[in-house]
């Protein structure tokens, strides 16, 4: 689990502020993809070859493309459900929310999607299209549905400020080859499907997906 694991509702940050988040995820992305062997970032960011500190490294690139820069060794985009996450559907559709308290997973029909050995994934933070919130809880883990928790969130705060969208204090890094998973905990006894977005992305060797 990251050092920092809270939500902040989109209410209490600027735009600025949601673009520097979303801009903080796309760099600790490229950060750790580029230590999986996907892209070439050591010769497109001034700098940043031969540093040993993470942090360093994030910061370079944050620095790289807050200038206008866009790597062209690696193609960023949005998580599809069906083609990255295996998804019975192409949609932010859950399965059914049967029961308070129980956990259920956020895409319907998989329960611990794998990322394959070619694309490392981000994901920086949360929408909740279904009113009223039939869910209280995110957990994200690693090593699949009962594996280690490496994100957990507390979404009823959204419902406690009439918002549908946070992000997150650190985003959570999916490394290539791991089994993971994404959940939820029911809030309602809905019966029905919940729609819980993520904002996820994926970092692959550019040319791999998008022409």
């Amino acid at each position: 689990m990251s050092a920092l694991n809270y939500l902040l509702p989109v209410g209490s940050m600027s735009l600025t502020d949601q673009k520097r988040y979303r801009m903080m995820a796309v760099a600790a992305g490229i950060e750790r993809a580029s230590q999986k062997a996907i892209g070439n970032i050591a010769d497109e960011v001034p700098g940043i070859a031969g540093v040993a500190d993470r942090n360093a490294r994030v910061n370079a690139i944050l620095k790289y493309l807050e200038a206008g820069n866009v790597p062209a060794s690696i193609d960023i985009r949005e998580f599809q459900p069906l083609l990255d996450g295996g998804a019975v559907v192409d949609a932010w559709v859950s399965a059914v929310i049967a029961a308070v308290g129980g956990v259920y997973a956020v895409l319907a029909g998989v329960v611990a999607p794998v990322m394959p050995a070619n694309r490392l994934g981000v994901i920086f933070k949360v929408g909740i299209e279904t009113a009223p919130s039939p869910v209280s809880r995110l957990t994200i883990r690693s090593g699949g549905a009962a594996g280690n928790i490496v994100g957990v969130f507390d979404l009823e705060q959204l419902v406690n400020r009439l918002e549908t969208e946070g992000f997150f204090s650190e985003p959570v890094v999916i490394d290539p080859n791991i089994t993971y998973a994404m959940q939820v905990t029911g809030r309602i006894a809905a019966a029905a499907l919940a729609r819980v977005q993520l904002g996820f992305l994926i970092f692959e060797q550019a040319g791999q997906t998008i022409a």
